[in-house]
């Protein structure tokens, strides 16, 4: 894998757009004060749910580094947990307290479009990342995030070949009320189906270690299914967790979604088959670089798809090691 330097990934984003094209404006208020706005130190602020969640912190790494790159400051904000009307009074927080520029973590299909459409008519650019509103209108500019119903698609498509016809299998997400988690759920279920699998879902909470408990529970009320197959971060180290406390078997398996250091090692002992990575790094780092490029060009940001590489035994400990050093 090659690893690139912070300047060479501002080149790389600098040259992203088509050639030969004049730069695109962004239809904002901020345009008309282009000049000014470039002239002053830029604010920054990303705002999200479950703001300790172990899977930000390659995300505020990202941030940090961009915003080194881009001269500019950046705050990482948000909710202990899952509550959205809270979100939705930190965005209109953040716009009172003057930051430049939001990316905001849209977990509500529809919940922030009306605080969206407002920051942005006072003249405060929002993108999105880690979780789009894609399926409905939304004011915000841009976002990085993965598309996640293929990315629940290609995950139960992977899993599948090792999954009986008919079988009953364990689902998990960490929360309800996430949309990306039921947008995954939602495409896991439709790849399921087409091989007459069935499937018993639980909650699992933002706690790995509580998690798995509740992952164990459900095994054993449910003798029958050999298979977890989860939907974030926190549940997918707590399906391996519960196989590697209590289910060692080589009969039981999970997969699922993202990464920390505990599911890496839990990979590396084959309790978890494979988890899709989202590139967090790259959703803390390339908002920065949408927003300063709108604030101080008028550069109309474009959206990018983080993606859903997979992780499994056979490139786990490249992956170790840069998730060491805060990039993965």
């Amino acid at each position: 894998m090659r690893i690139f330097s912070i300047h060479t990934l501002v080149v790389i984003a600098l040259a992203a757009a088509p050639l030969g094209e004049k730069p695109a404006f962004a239809e904002t208020p901020a345009n008309s004060a282009n000049r000014s706005v470039s002239a002053k130190p830029l604010r920054l602020a990303f705002i999200t749910c479950a703001v300790d969640q172990k899977f930000f912190d390659p995300v505020k790494q990202g941030m940090r580094d961009a915003a080194a790159a881009m001269n500019v400051e950046c705050d990482f904000l948000g909710t202990p947990g899952v509550d959205v009307p809270a979100q939705i009074g930190m965005v209109r927080q953040a716009v009172a307290d003057g930051y430049d520029g939001i990316a905001l973590n849209i977990i509500d299909a529809e919940a922030f479009d009306e605080v969206v459409a407002e920051a942005i008519a006072k003249g405060v650019p929002v993108v999105s990342f880690n979780i789009d509103d894609h399926a409905t209108p939304n004011a915000r500019l841009a976002s990085v995030s993965q598309q996640f119903e293929a990315a629940g698609k290609k995950l139960a498509a992977l899993a599948l070949s090792e999954i009986p016809q008919g079988a009953n299998v364990l689902m998990t997400k960490h929360d309800e009320g996430v949309s990306a988690l039921d947008e995954r759920s939602r495409g896991i279920q439709e790849e399921l189906k087409s091989k007459g699998v069935t499937w018993t879902t639980v909650i699992t909470g933002n706690d790995a270690v509580a998690g798995a408990k509740i992952v164990a529970d459900a095994l054993r009320q449910h003798p029958e299914i050999r298979v977890i197959l989860s939907s974030g971060q926190a549940d997918t180290e707590a399906a391996g967790r519960a196989l590697e406390a209590d289910f060692s078997s080589r009969e039981y398996w999970a997969a699922g979604f993202d990464m920390s250091p505990k599911t890496l090692q839990l990979i590396e002992a084959g309790h978890i088959r494979f988890t899709l990575d989202q590139q967090p790094y790259a959703q803390g780092f390339y908002p920065v670089m949408q927003l300063v490029l709108n604030l101080r060009y008028g550069l109309s940001p474009a959206s990018l798809d983080a993606g859903a590489g997979v992780i499994d035994r056979e490139n786990v400990k490249q992956v170790k090691q840069l998730c060491e050093e805060g990039y993965r």
